[in-house]
């Protein structure tokens, strides 16, 4: 158990790639991780999403809307998940303000202490916040290979992408590869006892 009593919050929208969020869902619990799923919640106490492929259900009833910094902090790991979830996520109401997704990524990335995980074609959230991966290395997508460069960021070909508190993956189905990862830098990070 690495990873023994960390929170990891995993942000939900509509079109998920199931196989994915199942992973992640027991991936980090079988190392004492705490999974959080997160969302916009629109006023509602709860959301039923469906998934991409299979359009599973998936009940969220968590919200990242009015997270106060202390409860942010609690988290060690942030994931933007692969599949539409970010281009969801990145609806704002208002084309003055950023999207509430944006901004809670903005916040996470404000504390270098929490570690960002976007895999696929989750960089699209990061897209109305270019300067979190300007001068970035990281992997995405081959079509999200030019969203990449014009926020600044430095794609590099590999499957995962460490950049200190930035893990990058290129697609859903490297979510292993991810999620092992994120695993060890969450146990690197981690107090020791003495």
């Amino acid at each position: 158990m690495r990873i023994e009593g960390q929170k990891i919050a995993v942000l939900m929208e509509s079109d998920f790639y199931e196989p994915e969020i199942l992973y992640y869902q027991r991936r980090f619990a079988e190392e004492g991780g705490e999974v959080h799923f997160l969302t916009r919640l629109w006023g509602n106490d709860r959301i039923v999403f469906r998934g991409h492929e299979y359009r599973m259900p998936f009940e969220v009833d968590e919200s990242f809307e009015d997270m106060g910094e202390y409860d942010l902090k609690e988290y060690g790991a942030v994931i933007v998940p692969s599949g539409i979830v970010a281009d969801r996520l990145r609806y704002t109401d208002d084309v003055d303000k950023l999207p509430p997704a944006a901004l809670f990524l903005r916040r996470a990335f404000a504390d270098p202490a929490i570690i960002k995980g976007i895999i696929c074609h989750g960089m699209w959230l990061a897209a109305p916040i270019p300067s979190v991966v300007r001068g970035r290395r990281a992997v995405v997508h081959n079509n999200l290979l030019g969203d990449l460069r014009n926020m600044g960021g430095v794609y590099i070909d590999e499957d995962v992408v460490v950049d200190d508190d930035l893990v990058t993956a290129r697609t859903g189905n490297h979510c292993h590869l991810f999620a092992r990862t994120i695993i060890d830098q969450l146990a690197l990070r981690a107090p020791r006892n003495a």
